[in-house]
């Protein structure tokens, strides 16, 4: 999963991330920096998509992990039934607070590339069988969620330097209207 950015790449967050993107806002027209700062939204908001499919490969592979850890109480060691299975799995990926939860940012619009992103987290984990954790041994889980743990944390570094870029386009954009350079009604009447 590539979402370091790369000079000179066309990709939206080698724009986003590029030196000079964050340059002399002061001087930028409105429409300009509008449109900069919906870029970085939208891909503050794209990174936290993929970063949240890592996420929930993660989940499911300690959950594997974790039931390997419990006693076994059924009729073949170490397998479950589909009843077992379909609890294990709803609560793996079941909305419970998170450790590792982002800022709670208020996003306003819907992720981009989702296919794109959803292959490149397929493709990450695609070498550890994570659709399917209970073929995996255990050394083989404990490497997968390390490999994982390593891509979520560089998601997570990338979007952290996105949503600076963000912080100072909307600082910008927000001293703008407090000192009356831009009105409301210019911004509805360009849209």
């Amino acid at each position: 999963m590539t979402t370091e950015s790369h000079p000179g790449g066309r990709r939206p967050i080698d724009r986003v991330l590029a030196d000079g993107f964050a340059d002399d806002l002061q001087g930028l027209p409105f429409e300009d920096l509008r449109e900069r700062r919906h870029l970085a939204e939208q891909e503050e908001v794209d990174l936290s998509f993929a970063r949240r499919l890592l996420q929930g490969r993660l989940d499911l592979l300690r959950a594997e992990q974790q039931q390997r850890e419990l006693p076994q109480d059924g009729p073949v060691e170490g397998e479950r039934t589909d009843a077992e299975l379909a609890r294990d799995l709803s609560q793996a990926l079941a909305d419970a607070p998170r450790a590792d939860h982002g800022l709670g940012r208020h996003l306003t619009t819907d992720p981009s590339r989702v296919g794109e992103h959803r292959r490149a987290a397929e493709q990450a984990v695609a070498d550890v069988q994570a659709s399917d954790p209970s073929a995996l041994t255990d050394e083989a889980i404990v490497r997968a969620i390390e490999h994982l743990v390593e891509l979520e944390q560089a998601v997570s570094d990338t979007r952290h330097q996105v949503q600076a870029v963000m912080d100072l386009m909307s600082t910008e954009v927000a001293r703008r209207y407090r000192e009356g350079e831009a009105r409301v009604e210019d911004v509805l009447t360009a849209e």
